[in-house]
């Protein structure tokens, strides 16, 4: 029994296979062991650094729920920003016209090639110098257009990407029935490549929700993990802080996957096709009635289905 990507393995491989991950489970063990060892001698797992979190609310109030506000407020803007900005640079790109392809590949391979750090501390900058935002909102203002700029123009590759990964058949048989480009793009070409991108575009979200932290560390802005920071500071339990960060970090990011997987999961089954497989006879005979106007396989009375019944 083979696969599409390799050869099932047979039993050397599989003893093999099995003797691998027992080495590394041991390596990982003894990893694990060193750790908690180093830990324990550094007096980190005391419980006195790490009762804030286990008894009373003070370390969420004061440090954690402010910072995950802000981190969460910065993150969903930039996301409701870069989405839509993202899809119409990467529509642009495959535009007909020179002109706008000209200017979405330039828009897009020069804010994907500087590092978003860059593009928040210009950002910062720009705000200083040419607006009136007051200098508490400003790292705020940076931090959300470093995000929109780079990811939007990522997104706008994902998206012309899974829009170029259809079949091309779906465009020509689009325009062949009378469909604009516009109404191409929009009723058959973006509803199908949702599904090829989400799980990237997933994947550039979670990227969001991280870069945050960039803010905190250079732009004073006070999102989550320059809140553990703080908080780091005030009980003296840096490692500690910094796990709980880290444990918050994961189960957002966790829950960003699992619910594209449940929406990804969700769009293929309601793309999956319900009706039934015409054989040759069943094309034979609807082909005979559409030309003809006659019943197919000679039926006397009504109009033959695709399984050849009359109703």
């Amino acid at each position: 029994m083979t696969s599409i990507l390799y050869d099932a393995p047979g039993p050397r491989a599989k003893r093999r296979n099995v003797l691998y991950t027992a080495a590394f489970l041991v390596v990982l063990a003894a990893l694990v062991w060193w750790v908690y060892g180093a830990l324990r001698d550094k007096g980190q797992l005391d419980w006195a650094l790490w009762k804030p979190f286990f008894s009373g609310s003070e370390a969420y109030t004061t440090y954690i729920w402010p910072g995950l506000q802000k981190t969460l407020e910065a993150a969903a803007l930039a996301m409701v920003i870069a989405l839509p900005l993202g899809a119409v640079l990467g529509i642009a790109r495959l535009s007909d016209h020179a002109w706008v392809r000209g200017i979405a590949a330039v828009l897009i391979e020069f804010f994907r090639a500087i590092p978003v750090l860059v593009l928040m501390i210009f950002g910062l900058a720009l705000f200083a110098q040419y607006t009136d935002v007051s200098s508490d909102d400003r790292p705020f203002y940076a931090v959300v257009t470093g995000l929109v700029l780079y990811n939007a123009s990522v997104l706008a590759e994902i998206v012309r990407a899974g829009i170029l990964s259809l079949p091309k058949g779906q465009s020509e048989a689009a325009l062949a029935i009378g469909l604009r480009k516009g109404q191409l793009m929009r009723l058959v070409l973006l509803p199908q490549s949702v599904t090829v991108m989400l799980p990237a575009i997933v994947s550039q979200l979670v990227v969001i929700v991280k870069d945050t932290a960039l803010g905190g560390a250079v732009l004073t802005f006070p999102e989550l993990l320059a809140s553990a920071n703080t908080m780091s500071g005030y009980y003296g339990n840096f490692i500690a802080s910094l796990t709980v960060v880290a444990v918050i970090y994961v189960l957002i990011n966790f829950s960003l996957t699992s619910f594209a997987h449940w929406l990804e999961g969700r769009l293929r089954r309601g793309k999956k096709s319900t009706g039934a497989v015409l054989g040759a006879q069943d094309v034979v005979d609807i082909a005979g009635t559409a030309a003809t106007g006659a019943d197919p396989a000679g039926a006397p009375s009504g109009i033959g289905d695709i399984n050849g019944t009359k109703k």
